[in-house]
């Protein structure tokens, strides 16, 4: 069955996302606290839906397409919101979001060549590291010397180095798993 609970979890990620940028949209200080738990919950949703489709034997052909879509749609919003909150420089997003182009792109191609690249370690870092810097740049508090925000730009500067590290290394494993092969396209 194909919509079952880990999918059910996932459809869920994708409806927070409008609820995020409701939030997010007029910042004060309890709509951007809401706005970063619900960004919160539904990067959480992530980790819990792929555990429970591994856990109840229940991996299927539409959540191996619904999950990578709700990752990439919630990171968008939440990117876009920076920007259009002026939280967040608009080449720093473009960036991100280029290199996440370019890694589904090498990896549907890779794929239809039959060949697996899987995610790995720099990408993760990446994707927490998005997702601290979304939440912290959302919030922008100050707690006595800390100024949230500020530190927020700097964890979404690093995500932006991680995003070209992680995505020169795909472009490397692309090369490597694609070599000696003959284009079919």
């Amino acid at each position: 069955m194909p919509l079952n609970v880990p999918n059910t979890v996932t459809l869920g990620r994708i409806a927070l996302i409008p609820l995020f940028v409701v939030l997010a949209y007029e910042p004060g200080p309890w709509r951007s606290f809401f706005a970063g738990l619900v960004f919160l919950a539904a990067a959480l949703t992530d980790l819990l839906d792929g555990y429970l489709a591994r856990r109840m034997n229940e991996v299927t052909a539409l959540g191996k397409l619904l999950d990578p879509v709700a990752d990439k749609l919630l990171m968008i919003a939440g990117l876009v919101m920076l920007v259009a909150l002026n939280l967040a420089a608009p080449w720093v997003v473009i960036v991100i979001l280029g290199r996440d182009m370019a890694v589904t792109g090498l990896r549907a191609i890779a794929a239809s060549e039959g060949v697996v690249m899987p995610a790995d370690v720099w990408g993760k870092w990446k994707t927490v590291s998005q997702v601290t810097a979304i939440i912290m740049l959302v919030l922008s508090w100050r707690f006595w010397i800390f100024d949230v925000g500020r530190i927020g730009t700097w964890v979404l500067w690093a995500s932006m180095v991680l995003a070209l590290v992680s995505g020169t290394r795909y472009g490397i494993a692309y090369l490597r798993g694609m070599e000696g092969r003959t284009p079919s396209g």
